[in-house]
């Protein structure tokens, strides 16, 4: 009981996604004397559902497993994992001559967040696995708790308040590891920072009303996730605001991907309204400099953008180079006051 007690404790002790998984994994290979645990991400772009590890605990340690450029496991291939999701299975079990796997799928609600994977369970008594099913209902209830308080209401993506946090996670993840090159070229791959915004949005709101203008965000939204990789990261800042974070991409990828959505929300049909477009900012993600002056390279894109027209995308280093803006290097103790 004390063990139990021991468990929950450690894993309702935490505001962190990540602690959180680290916990409740932590606490699964000891409860099951397994070989080891992963926590896998569940990524969709509408077209796909990939499972990326976030993190591995083994007999010896954690191991953290996110990794920027990893795409993910395709669930397709794990068909007994993909029939058990589909039957709405709690508990998926595989066994075969390289040894055995359980699978614990968490929900929220209709959306399948997380898979637990556990590897070589030792311990698998009805006992112990009613203390893990006990165990996973506390974890899917605060996890949701969490994913509430880091998600827009209105529209589901990030909001505002957990971009610091992501953009630091983004950073240690990009630069522990050696930069990744294309085979095409052998161009770097980068991480990139767009500042999106809607072009006339007050006119939309203005002339048609609030709700047709949420309604707007709504569908900005829904395009956002079809438009880019499982792997990037979307977020709302508010009013008609919206910001990417793109991972490891050459200039070339980010240029094509960022106008592709351009192009895509100029074409949609937005109910009532008709016509909506969108101007975009972006600057590459740099080691060494402050998110806040990332973030103020890609409002000057935006706003050369802006003013020139609207409906473009305009990369920061382009038009510093074309004389358009003028750079000024970050001064990292003024962030501080």
């Amino acid at each position: 009981m004390e063990s139990i007690i021991k468990h929950l404790v450690e894993i309702t002790g935490h505001r962190d996604h990540d602690l959180l998984n680290i916990s409740v994994a932590s606490s699964l290979r000891e409860l099951l004397n397994a070989e080891s645990t992963r926590v896998l991400d569940v990524l969709s772009n509408g077209h796909q559902v990939l499972l990326k590890p976030s993190l591995a605990i083994l007999a010896d340690g954690v191991r953290l497993e996110a990794d920027a450029k990893s795409v993910g496991e395709d669930l397709q291939e794990i068909p007994v994992l993909r029939d058990g999701i589909l039957a709405r299975k709690s508990v998926i079990e595989q066994h075969d001559a390289q040894g055995s796997l359980i699978w614990l799928p968490i929900w929220n609600e209709n959306t399948l967040q997380t898979v637990l994977e556990i590897v070589n369970p030792a311990n698998q008594n009805v006992n112990t696995m009613e203390v893990v099913n006990g165990m996973l209902v506390v974890y899917r209830n605060f996890q949701n708790l969490l994913d509430y308080s880091e998600r827009d209401s209105l529209t589901g993506l990030l909001n505002r308040k957990t971009f610091d946090d992501s953009f630091s996670k983004i950073l240690r993840n990009q630069f522990l590891a050696p930069p990744s090159t294309s085979s095409a070229d052998s161009e770097e791959k980068h991480h990139w920072l767009a500042v999106i915004d809607i072009d006339h949005f007050k006119r939309v709101n203005d002339q048609f009303g609030h709700l047709y203008g949420d309604e707007v965000l709504i569908l900005i939204a829904n395009l956002m996730r079809a438009s880019f990789r499982p792997r990037d990261r979307l977020f709302r800042f508010g009013g008609e605001e919206f910001v990417i974070i793109l991972s490891s991409s050459t200039a070339a990828e980010a240029e094509h991907i960022f106008d592709r959505f351009r192009e895509h929300v100029a074409q949609h049909p937005f109910p009532q309204v008709g016509t909506v477009t969108i101007s975009i900012g972006y600057a590459r993600i740099d080691q060494f400099e402050p998110a806040v002056a990332i973030v103020g390279r890609a409002d000057q894109a935006l706003y050369f953008a802006k003013n020139n027209g609207r409906n473009r995308s305009c990369y920061y280093q382009n038009l510093v180079d074309s004389g358009d803006l003028h750079h000024e290097q970050a001064n990292d103790i003024a962030e501080f006051f």
